[in-house]
């Protein structure tokens, strides 16, 4: 296959653009099903089998990351290649760029998203407000860290950190000693604990001119750790949107990103109220002087559980942003249609059974996404169910009763 334009991939009959995703999940799943209409397929390639991506995509590959050649072959395969987590191996950016393919994002934007201290020091380095942390290689770092910025503080591990794993809360700095424990003797990261009002994200896309387009800013809600239910837009004040926006375009621009990255955000107090809840520690009276109310937690180069509302809730999905950006075409409308609302649905709810489907459809505005993963277990994210509404408070009421119709919640 020839080297193709080092800007944009436009679809025609004779040579439809192809995207290689690496990652098989149910992101990759929902950008082939949007690619599709726009004449541009997806192969896949990751270890597993029959997988999310590869029940729709045009081909799917099934091999080790590790197998340097089966990479080189794949990647020759296709015209762009994009990621559909950011822990795959860095040789896989670097032998997609050897073989001249556009690699969207680049192999940069992983490198940085990979690991919690270059993320974070990557945000400090850049001026862009960020939760004070501190680097732990050992049992004595830590403990100048919790030294520094007190308690309560939350350690994490520096790599493959999601949904919760690989962090223990330390309200106390007798906890020390037990916490670097659980890291497993990993580098980590000491991140003090922001008493924020709510979690709050962004999902944007930017394209290879700079073009840039924000989907509006969403309200996070969590169960153990796990993203549980995104509400669309966020109630919050259009200043705290206009910062919001503000601040992912800046990131993406320092990063040069190209595609569609996650931005998730903590949501301070209003000054006044967080003078009086904060301490006097260093970490505390920074959040206190803060001059915006949004800090920065972390990122995600890709499309994004927070933005799977989207799909019903948008002009034009993250999903198909996706692929517009990757393929160097004109991004669409971030416009939103109608206040939406997002639940997940995790394995738990197979405890008792197979789900009640037909429950859950006999609400009308109830839309149903299911992964085809092939098992079920507690906390794995197995669909999710979208709902628009006239109000945020009709989205939310219908979703969480449909949601509950299904009987194994």
């Amino acid at each position: 296959m020839s080297t193709p334009n080092p800007q944009s991939l436009i679809p025609n009959l004779q040579s439809p653009p192809v995207i290689g995703v690496f990652g098989s999940g149910q992101l990759g799943r929902m950008l082939a099903l949007a690619a599709h209409p726009l004449g541009i397929r997806v192969h896949t390639f990751s270890p597993e089998r029959d997988t999310p991506t590869g029940q729709v995509a045009a081909q799917e590959i099934c091999v080790s990351y590790d197998d340097q050649d089966a990479v080189r072959a794949f990647v020759r395969g296709v015209d762009a290649v994009t990621f559909e987590f950011e822990n795959v191996p860095s040789h896989v950016a670097e032998i997609a760029a050897e073989e001249g393919k556009l690699v969207r994002p680049g192999g940069h934007v992983l490198h940085v998203a990979q690991n919690r201290l270059r993320e974070k020091g990557f945000f400090a380095e850049a001026g862009l407000p960020v939760t004070p942390f501190a680097l732990v290689h050992s049992l004595a770092d830590l403990q100048a860290g919790l030294a520094k910025l007190g308690t309560p503080a939350v350690l994490k591990t520096a790599a493959f950190g999601y949904d919760g794993k690989g962090q223990v809360k330390i309200d106390d700095p007798s906890q020390a000693e037990d916490a670097w424990q659980a890291m497993n003797g990993q580098p980590a990261i000491l991140e003090a604990f922001v008493p924020f009002e709510r979690e709050v994200s962004v999902v944007a896309a930017r394209g290879f001119d700079g073009a840039f387009a924000a989907f509006p800013l969403v309200e996070n809600r969590h169960a153990n750790h796990i993203l549980d239910v995104t509400i669309a837009p966020a109630q919050v004040s259009s200043e705290v949107v206009a910062e919001a926006a503000q601040l992912t375009r800046r990131l993406m621009e320092a990063l040069d990103v190209v595609g569609v990255l996650c931005v998730e955000f903590f949501l301070l107090p209003k000054k006044n109220q967080r003078e009086s809840i904060f301490s006097a520690s260093s970490a505390s009276a920074s959040f206190a002087s803060h001059s915006g109310r949004l800090l920065i937690n972390e990122i995600a180069p890709r499309p994004h559980n927070s933005g799977h509302w989207t799909i019903e809730g948008a002009v034009t999905s993250q999903f198909e942003q996706q692929a517009r950006a990757v393929c160097g075409l004109p991004l669409g409308s971030s416009e939103q249609v109608r206040p939406a609302v997002m639940v997940n649905l995790l394995g738990d709810l197979w405890a008792k059974g197979e789900p009640d489907w037909a429950a859950l459809l006999a609400y009308p505005t109830a839309k149903l996404h299911l992964y085809g993963k092939s098992a079920a277990r507690p906390g794995r994210k197995m669909g999710h169910v979208t709902v628009t509404a006239e109000t945020v408070e009709e989205a939310l009421e219908t979703a969480l009763s449909a949601r509950k119709s299904l009987g194994g919640r």
